[in-house]
């Protein structure tokens, strides 16, 4: 097992999630609370228009925020669904081809490049990136598809 972390503030945690978005290729499952970092959006986008196949869920509540970037994603043609519960889904995970998963608190959020104390856990192992994909099978499953804007 391959391991890196990263902290914020500061830009490495960026740099573990665009370099881990730049460097897939086939698939991209990514389970956020929100995602409103525009330099993020804009890598997963271009990873789409490069042909990966690409799966967003997040919270319902974080859709519609003011510099949310879900509707710009979902204009472009990726496949976002939204959690409906009475609660947040509040996970911050990607899994990139089945083997590489970034987790942690980090959110992907301009704030959280900026100012947060957070961090990324970035693991190359194709047994842990299993128990997170079953997570996000089991909430994609349980979740809605976002129609339209």
């Amino acid at each position: 097992m391959e391991y890196k972390i990263a902290f914020s503030p500061g830009s490495d945690c960026k740099k573990l999630i665009l370099d881990t978005i730049r460097e897939a290729t086939h698939k991209l499952d990514v389970c956020v609370f929100t995602i409103s970092d525009d330099t993020i959006s804009d890598a997963l986008k271009a990873a789409f228009d490069r042909g990966l196949e690409i799966r967003i869920l997040t919270d319902n509540l974080k859709v519609s925020d003011e510099g949310s970037d879900i509707e710009y994603l979902y204009n472009s043609g990726i496949d976002i669904r939204i959690d409906r519960s009475e609660n947040h889904m509040h996970h911050k995970f990607m899994v990139a081809d089945g083997l590489v998963t970034i987790t942690g608190s980090y959110n992907w959020t301009r704030s959280a490049e900026k100012y947060n104390q957070e961090n990324v856990i970035w693991i190359n192992d194709e047994q842990f990136s299993s128990s997170f994909l079953s997570e996000f099978e089991t909430l994609w499953s349980n979740s809605f598809e976002l129609h339209s804007y």
